[in-house]
């Protein structure tokens, strides 16, 4: 049976499963809005107040719920208002579908109003890029999109569409997305899943330098919670009995009371977890990147370590930190297959003198006036396990990540790699609707909230209950810091000392909002907001001077 091309797009994302999508119309999307007004019964469309926030907003549901989110836009400003987006969900690994439509095909490439070359400008930031310009090419290039951001390292891929073929008419036969994985699968080499099956000379290997340690290291990175491997990560580390590090996107695959855990490890991490990797003799990368944020420099990063990488990227191996051995693949499968072939080791001594290296980073004095420190201890105080925190990018992030507990993947969202202010407050919404059952805690700075605060209208419209907590030291805190450090106290542009006032703010897009001048004020506002089970803006006012720990610095030529 022939039916309209936008048909199609909607009934391909039913055929994945979809029953949530993020976006904002255009009149190049047009067609594709007006089918899904006839499919509301089935489809929640979220319009957010802007196409970055919907983009966040889908890579938040994207991180918590474990399937792709979907987010839609129109031609020209309406698509590059997402790459921020893509750029974020890109570096962390998250599958979303960012659907685009352009201008119809015979106008492509003669500056037609509102045309842009979305899927040139994208193709760095995704796993791949489609430009459809026929309705017959629709259904199996939107069901090759969500098979490619699923599968191998997951990641954001973009499909733009031309106007004329979703006014076209073509066939269309369902198709049960495994199914299709099962026929895609056997010549698309690029999409598949990748499970590892051992060799006898692998297993070798791998045995004989895990079981020569006498101080290993496990460092558990993002790929773990992508893989859902943190059982297989304990496992693994009990195995050969060594202590754990994390990078800040790994936060959760140990919990954070776990005795082995040493926390964080980089350049805003705790200092158990850098001095453990400064001494270990062999470390364990699962799922990691090696950014630059975890190794600072090269030559002094794990320097009497040998490097054992796990990771489903080959891409990534050697790419920033040389392997001595490596294995490829998805980090569940490679621990699962691994750790029965190891004898059960015995470092004890070495894990002792690693927990000797916990310093309590985490308390406060009281005082009359609010701190950073006290306000992470005030949450602490008032939030349990059931609260998930998602922060934007600062030294609000640096504080949450190192002071707040994290006892389960997927319990501490950010934007790790990209680092993309305004990213809070769209993943919040995106972390609530794909999860209603957990509080959701927005941690963000001043200048951070600014560029996205407007999605509180989206927070109001659709009654998504966020607290957000704002920690305004009105300033770009971790950028005047380093200007203070490292560029002889020239504090320049970096100062935000002017409005606005963000309780009103939040009031004015009719979420409640208070003003906090000490802990006590913050330990009833944040009590209140949790029983009440309602959104608000509480704000924090801290001092500029407060400061975020650096265990290392980058050398500036």
């Amino acid at each position: 049976m022939k039916i309209k091309g936008a048909k199609i797009v909607i009934e391909c994302l039913l055929e994945q499963g979809v029953d949530t999508v993020f976006g904002y119309p255009g009149v190049s999307i047009i067609d594709i809005y007006d089918e899904l007004f006839k499919y509301q019964d089935k489809i929640t469309h979220i319009l957010t107040a802007h196409e970055q926030g919907a983009a966040h907003a889908a890579d938040g549901y994207a991180r918590v719920s474990d399937k792709p989110g979907v987010c839609l836009a129109t031609s020209g400003p309406g698509a590059t208002n997402l790459i921020t987006g893509m750029a974020a969900a890109f570096m962390d690994s998250s599958p979303v579908i960012f659907i685009t439509c352009n201008v119809p095909d015979s106008l492509l490439g003669k500056d037609a109003f509102q045309e842009v070359d979305i899927v040139g400008i994208a193709m760095p930031i995704t796993k791949n890029t489609y430009l459809v310009r026929r309705a017959e090419d629709l259904a199996d290039t939107i069901r090759e999109a969500f098979a490619l951001a699923v599968s191998g390292r997951k990641g954001p891929v973009l499909i733009d569409i031309t106007a004329n073929a979703v006014r076209e008419y073509a066939e269309y036969t369902p198709m049960d997305p495994q199914n299709y994985l099962k026929k895609v699968f056997a010549y698309r080499r690029n999409i598949s899943h990748i499970e590892k099956t051992f060799s006898t000379e692998e297993l070798k290997k791998a045995k004989a330098i895990l079981e020569s340690a006498k101080c290993p290291l496990v460092l558990a990175g993002g790929g773990v919670v992508w893989s859902k491997a943190e059982e297989q990560l304990k496992n693994f580390a009990a195995k050969i009995d060594a202590p754990i590090v994390s990078t800040m996107m790994g936060l959760g695959t140990v919990s954070s009371k776990d005795e082995n855990f040493l926390g964080m490890l980089g350049s805003y991490g705790e200092a158990a977890a850098e001095w453990a990797c400064k001494n270990c003799d062999l470390l364990i990368a699962v799922g990691v990147r090696f950014s630059d944020r975890v190794t600072g420099r090269i030559d002094t990063f794990a320097p009497k370590a040998k490097k054992f990488h796990i990771d489903i990227d080959r891409a990534e191996i050697d790419k920033n930190v040389p392997a001595d051995y490596y294995i490829v693949g998805d980090a569940a499968h490679v621990l699962e297959g691994l750790t029965p072939h190891i004898s059960q080791q015995d470092h004890e001594e070495w894990k002792l003198l690693a927990r000797h290296k916990k310093i309590d980073e985490k308390e406060w004095r009281k005082s009359s006036k609010l701190t950073a420190l006290a306000v992470m201890g005030v949450i602490r105080e008032i939030t349990d396990e059931n609260t998930r925190f998602v922060t934007d990018v600062g030294q609000h992030q640096i504080w949450a990540s190192t002071m707040l507990p994290h006892n389960y993947p997927r319990q501490f969202i950010t934007s790790g790699g990209y680092g993309a202010m305004g990213f809070g407050l769209g993943a919040s919404i995106g972390a609530k609707i794909a999860d209603a059952s957990k509080t959701v805690l927005h941690i963000t700075g001043d200048g951070s909230f600014r560029m996205n605060c407007t999605e509180l209208a989206t927070e109001y419209r659709y009654k998504v209950p966020i607290i957000t907590v704002v920690i305004n030291n009105h300033s770009l805190g971790l950028v005047k810091q380093r200007q203070h450090r490292d560029f002889e106290n020239r504090i320049f542009q970096t100062l935000l000392d002017d409005r606005p006032d963000f309780a009103a703010l939040a009031m004015a897009y009719g979420i409640p909002g208070v003003k906090v001048k000490n802990e006590e004020e913050l330990r009833q506002a944040l009590k209140s907001a949790v029983a009440s089970k309602a959104g608000c803006v509480i704000e924090c006012t801290i001092s500029p001077m407060e400061e975020v720990k650096v265990r290392f610095g980058r050398k500036r030529n």
